[in-house]
């Protein structure tokens, strides 16, 4: 039996998720591929094996090749990825990362999902993010995925509805919904984003510890920002 294991010690995004898969073995060159039939254009990735704090890891970045005007609702992203040429099992984990999203905005905003406005998480880069990591999921297929708890960070994070605090409220609804237990240590900042948590919520249950495994690789996605903690999302993946 395949298993996957995300160690959340510096919490998740959707970059820090798309580069431990990228670590973990995921070709650049298959998930550009594949991103390219979602029909979404001015974009493209840039991946850099790099090192962090002393440890080698990946680095994956969505760029927007012009600037980004859309507005998008949940309704209108739904509809991209499943009007897109990709595998019918990648829409759908998909399309059910962007709902725990969009309900977890609903519910703070006061709107129904349906009609949730998307800011930050409408653009390009977010929907990449959460399409790419449901390409690379279901590229790596593991049989079982796993969580540590979740460094979510502290202090306050800037967004478009002013300064909020850590968690921000969608990623704290979000995970509020999982019995994935969270924490702030060793990081002044947003270590858990709404994307983050979502895939997280979606693709694993909690494991407080490592399960029992031959363990057959080890990666570090990095995100960009620097805490006292190296910021770094780490994923085992072995058999048992």
């Amino acid at each position: 039996m395949k298993i996957l294991y995300f160690d959340c010690f510096a919490g998740i995004s959707g970059d820090m998720t798309l580069g431990v898969f990228l670590d973990c073995g995921v070709s650049g060159a298959y998930l550009q591929t594949m991103l390219e039939k979602l029909g979404v254009p001015g974009f493209h990735l840039e991946i850099e094996k790099t090192k962090k704090n002393g440890i080698m890891g990946t680095r994956c970045k969505v760029v927007c090749d012009r600037e980004e005007h859309a507005h998008r609702h949940f309704a209108d992203i739904r509809k991209i990825i499943e009007d897109s040429a990709l595998e019918e099992e990648v829409k759908r984990t998909a399309v059910r990362i962007f709902g725990r999203v969009a309900e977890a905005e609903g519910k703070v905003h006061g709107v129904a999902p349906e009609h949730v406005h998307f800011h930050e998480v409408g653009a390009v880069d977010s929907i990449v993010d959460i399409v790419g990591a449901a390409i690379c999921y279901h590229s790596v297929a593991p049989d079982a995925v796993y969580a540590s708890a979740v460094n979510v960070g502290s202090g306050f994070v800037k967004c478009a509805h002013g300064l909020l605090p850590v968690p921000a409220p969608a990623t704290a609804e979000i995970l509020a919904g999982t019995k994935i237990p969270v924490y702030a240590k060793a990081a002044e900042g947003e270590c858990a984003t709404p994307t983050g948590a979502a895939i997280l919520a979606e693709l694993a249950s909690h494991r407080d510890r490592l399960p029992a495994m031959n363990i057959e690789t080890v990666g570090y996605g990095f995100g960009e920002k620097e805490f006292e903690v190296l910021n770094a999302l780490r994923m085992f993946v072995g058999e048992c």
